[in-house]
């Protein structure tokens, strides 16, 4: 019997595959069969080394290039993303396992972000304010940091990186990027698509690794800053290590969305959004609804309604005609199997049990299918804990009042939704509600690539939120410079009080 190696999926250091210095290995898996599909290569301190180097080098040149060229360039890659997103979209699906359509997504809306760094030139203006004093000038300048690390999550393995990378290169800064090693392809697949696009060798290196390779980049000195996005746990450690390593943080947590229907919301539309944004990508979403709050009576009605549309739903191989795919990997679908048992040891009431899911796709696939809780409270952990899953939870609650109150009381704030027919009861709830991003009617309320993405709380450690203008501001520093060019026929003095207007 012939047995075929898995390739191997190594590093990208300065502009080409890197093997790796030692033997360490994990295996990438095809979550709708089970099999091994490739065995991704885990870096050791010398590969950290190798990559940081490499970037350093590039940087200095890379900051030193125009702002057009380096545009011209960015634009070279989102023409050759558009070209070619369905080579991206195959191989998110072929390791994530979430459907094509929704791989697709993914990958128009980190394109976004590549289309709002095109406008890298303005977005780094200065600013400039002549004879703020007698023969005095003031005009301000942002800079790149030099060698900036991304640490990107399993869910998004394109997506989440394009939040950052395309600010942080068009701005003159040199990447290194160390995705999920669930997943690790779309890097390397972006990473040449940067070459071909002609950004100079070593601006965009690719790290794989785990914990070690992490760690490296929090630790490493010629590393300025990091941008992390993943559980709160871990997003709390990256913040704390790479903050006492003086590096500038920005740390993306987790989070427990909630949609709140009040009683004068179409029930359709809300239920339509809450199987949409509850069941999307398996659950797998920091942005996923996984609580709905259903206000005064709407509770059973909304439930049917949520039910009946789950049965809908087709779960199955990513490649082939179905909404759904499977979760991740194994462990992470037992992981959130175990939630399920735990909310119906709890008492809460399963209206649609996900264990007895039947597939369109091979039996050793991780699959789970959609799951729906009613009668959940507060204190069950499936309610308090991020499943990361196809687990939606119903809350019921007696007023508005009593809604917003719980979701205030939440750990996370990241995402929240209200759905309503009233404008007063809805811009209320944006201005008291203490959550980041916030939908009205809207599910999912990802901001568009010029405005900024972060929640609050628990869902983010550090000030600055990804992308729009708190991205550029974060992959830069900023300078003033005040200016005066003295009349050589003026006769200068010693003067030691501060110095003031005149």
């Amino acid at each position: 019997m012939t047995t075929t190696t898995p390739p191997t999926i190594g590093h990208w250091i300065n502009g080409q595959a890197h093997p790796g210095s030692n033997d360490r290995r994990g295996d990438v898996t095809n979550p709708a069969t089970g099999q091994v599909t490739g065995q991704v290569v885990l870096a050791g301190a010398a590969d950290v080394d190798a990559a940081v180097g490499s970037a350093k080098k590039a940087a200095a040149g890379w900051a030193a290039t125009s702002v057009s060229a380096r545009t011209q360039v960015v634009f070279r890659f989102r023409e050759l993303l558009n070209e070619r997103k369905g080579e991206l979209a195959e191989i998110i699906t072929a390791e994530h396992g979430k459907v094509h359509s929704d791989a697709l997504g993914e990958v128009a809306r980190g394109q976004e972000v590549v289309e709002f760094a095109c406008g890298i030139p303005h977005l780094l203006k200065g600013s400039n304010s002549p004879q703020v004093s007698t023969g005095v000038d003031v005009h301000s300048l942002r800079q790149p940091l030099g060698v900036v690390g991304i640490i990107s999550p399993f869910n998004f393995p394109a997506m989440v990186p394009m939040w950052f990378f395309p600010i942080a290169i068009a701005a003159g800064n040199a990447v290194v990027l160390k995705p999920s090693e669930k997943d690790p392809s779309a890097a390397i697949w972006m990473a040449r698509l940067w070459q071909e696009a002609g950004l100079p060798d070593g601006v965009f290196t690719v790290l794989q690794g785990d914990k070690i390779a992490v760690d490296g980049l929090l630790d490493h000195p010629d590393v300025a800053s990091i941008s992390f996005v993943g559980s709160t746990p871990i997003a709390e450690y990256v913040y704390e290590r790479a903050s006492r390593a003086g590096k500038r943080v920005q740390a993306l947590g987790g989070a427990k969305n909630h949609m709140v229907v009040l009683p004068d919301a179409d029930l359709d539309l809300a239920a339509d959004a809450a199987v949409s944004a509850g069941y999307g990508s398996a659950g797998e979403r920091c942005m996923a609804i996984s609580v709905v709050v259903a206000v005064g009576d709407t509770g059973d009605a909304l439930v049917d309604k949520i039910a009946e549309r789950t049965a809908t739903l087709r779960i199955g191989e990513g490649t082939r005609d179905a909404d759904m795919g499977p979760l991740v990997t194994r462990v992470h679908r037992d992981k959130v199997a175990s939630y399920v048992d735990a909310g119906e040891a709890e008492g809460a009431t399963l209206v649609v049990d996900g264990r007895q899911v039947e597939a369109d796709g091979a039996s050793d696939g991780f699959w789970l299918g959609p799951t729906l809780f009613d009668h959940v409270q507060p204190t069950m952990s499936v309610y308090t804990d991020e499943i990361f899953g196809p687990v939606l939870s119903v809350v019921r609650a007696g007023t508005y009042q009593e809604a917003l109150d719980l979701v205030n009381a939440n750990r996370y704030g990241n995402g929240v939704a209200i759905f309503t027919s009233n404008g007063g009861a809805a811009r209320a709830f944006e201005q008291d509600v203490e959550v980041g991003m916030i939908g009205v009617n809207v599910p999912i309320p990802v901001p568009m690539a010029y405005y900024s993405f972060g929640g609050w709380k628990s869902s983010l450690f550090g000030d600055t939120h990804a992308h729009g203008v708190e991205g550029v501001h974060f992959f830069t520093r900023g300078k003033v410079v005040t200016t005066r060019w003295p009349d050589p026929s003026t006769v200068g003095g010693l003067e030691l009080a501060f110095p003031k207007n005149s």
